[in-house]
């Protein structure tokens, strides 16, 4: 044998197996687009390009008048009593902290215990929950819904 021990052969495939991965990643960010990800135009999660600020929570053709949008991941509700008029809120219920789950005719119900809230101000249209939601500043700049 060539005299070639196991802990070379290993040690020699896990660096060419570094030097593989940095080559893959460094590809990416040479040219910058790839690297920053590019954002989609559903307004997800995430900061906006360039600008600091975080994407929108939703466009306000995606919120129905007298719906609303869950954003669990977000942790807001936001809604739209009337036409032109958004609200938003905690998505989580005062009674027991689950997710809200749905918003329709003006009512946010909750999935959990099927607590409800009133869509245009937050406030127990039924419980078991005693609390209303909770408000969550937000501003509409265009089409943009975002916290405010």
């Amino acid at each position: 044998m060539s005299g070639v021990g196991r802990r070379s052969v290993v040690a020699a495939a896990s660096g060419a197996g570094l030097v593989a991965a940095l080559a893959a990643c460094g590809g990416n960010a040479q040219d910058g687009k790839e690297a920053s990800g590019g954002g989609d135009a559903s307004g997800g999660g995430g900061a906006s390009e360039g600008t600091g600020q975080e994407a929108p929570l939703a466009r306000t053709a995606e919120v129905p008048v007298g719906g609303g949008k869950v954003l669990a991941d977000r942790g807001v509700v936001v809604t739209q009593p009337k036409a032109g008029e958004f609200k938003a809120y905690s998505s989580r219920c005062p009674h027991q902290g689950c997710h809200v789950g749905s918003v329709a005719d003006g009512i946010i119900v909750c999935p959990c215990h099927q607590s409800r809230f009133d869509a245009t101000d937050g406030s127990v249209k039924k419980g078991p929950a005693t609390q209303p939601l909770e408000p969550v500043p937000i501003e509409v700049i265009g089409d943009a819904i975002r916290l405010g």
